[in-house]
């Protein structure tokens, strides 16, 4: 492909009920996938992603491994029509679905492994709750000075640097609220607090980093087939031991999202392609640079659009 295909795969917060429906309706390799995922699991995943309720979708020990089996199955429906990526990278939760992507681990490997993350995730909430906001229309510089100013009233730190002028906080509930006080005090007009279960991407949620250490280290992984920009370091990263510590460290660490599209652009990436439920990382896109081209693919109806923007009409 004379394009340098880059593929984008997101994290929570891009779940809603009835996805992947119609890939697996319209493509055997999609439905097999969730076939796989129902079997793995011992319960019907698939049916909670196309039938809800959404009150459970949400929950995280849910959302985590529904969102990689249905961007499984969008990556199997490009790979039947021969688009391959030459770079990936996921938000959060997605850089587990760029690494089987990348053929740094099988399906199922990734599967146990994201529905060990949710757990984790979703128990180090409950025992220490916490909360996260998005501060808009703030640069990188001012959201520093808030977090430090509102840390007097607990653990608040940023958590995603999403684009410029969208950065999410992370911390203690006193603290954030106090983010987002200070954020519209600074002139930010549209700082929200975010319906979340727990403080992820903060200190807050450490003892699942505890327990996915375990987990991962007794994964079987390889070395990425294809280029691979992890989300603590926005930095290629091709070692496997590297891509393990960085599975780990991510949970207590902001998500450098921005930073790691820039580092895909010098990589030559020209096209970025949303691969499963969503449009949220295609319209974060054009927020980080104007001059990119995102499209997402997650129904059928979206792959001639896809074919489209590759060149491949």
């Amino acid at each position: 492909m004379s394009i340098k295909t880059a593929m984008m795969f997101p994290g929570q917060g891009s779940q809603s009920v009835g996805m992947g429906r119609e890939l697996a309706d319209s493509f055997p390799a999609a439905r097999e996938i969730f076939a796989r995922a129902d079997e793995a699991l011992g319960r019907p995943l698939s049916k909670l992603c196309w039938e809800g309720p959404e009150e459970e979708l949400k929950l995280t020990v849910n959302t985590q491994p529904a969102l990689y089996a249905c961007s499984a199955a969008a990556l199997a429906v490009l790979a039947g029509e021969g688009i391959e990526p030459s770079i990936v990278t996921g938000h959060s939760l997605g850089e587990y679905s760029a690494l089987y992507a990348a053929g740094v681990f099988d399906f199922e490997t990734g599967l146990k492994l994201v529905q060990a993350r949710g757990k984790a995730m979703f128990e180090a909430g409950q025992a220490r709750p916490g909360t996260m906001a998005a501060l808009l229309q703030l640069e990188g510089d001012q959201v520093n000075e808030i977090c430090q100013k509102a840390s007097a009233k607990g653990c608040v730190v940023p958590a995603n640097w999403n684009s410029p002028g969208q950065i999410v906080v992370s911390g203690d509930p006193d603290a954030v609220a106090e983010a987002v006080r200070l954020a519209v005090e600074a002139g930010s007009r549209r700082s929200v607090m975010l319906p979340v279960s727990g403080a992820f991407h903060s200190p807050l949620v450490e003892p699942a980093v505890k327990v996915m250490e375990p987990e991962l280290a007794g994964a079987r992984m390889q070395a990425p087939k294809c280029q691979f920009v992890a989300n603590v370091s926005a930095e290629l990263v091709s070692d496997v031991d590297l891509i393990r510590k960085g599975l780990a460290d991510q949970i207590v660490s902001c998500v450098r999202w921005s930073d790691s599209i820039q580092t895909m652009v010098r990589a030559g990436a020209q096209t970025f392609v949303e691969v499963g439920s969503g449009k949220v990382l295609s319209g974060l896109l054009k927020r980080i640079d104007k001059a990119l081209t995102g499209v997402p693919f997650g129904t059928p109806a979206d792959l001639a659009a896809v074919k489209q923007a590759l060149g491949l009409n």
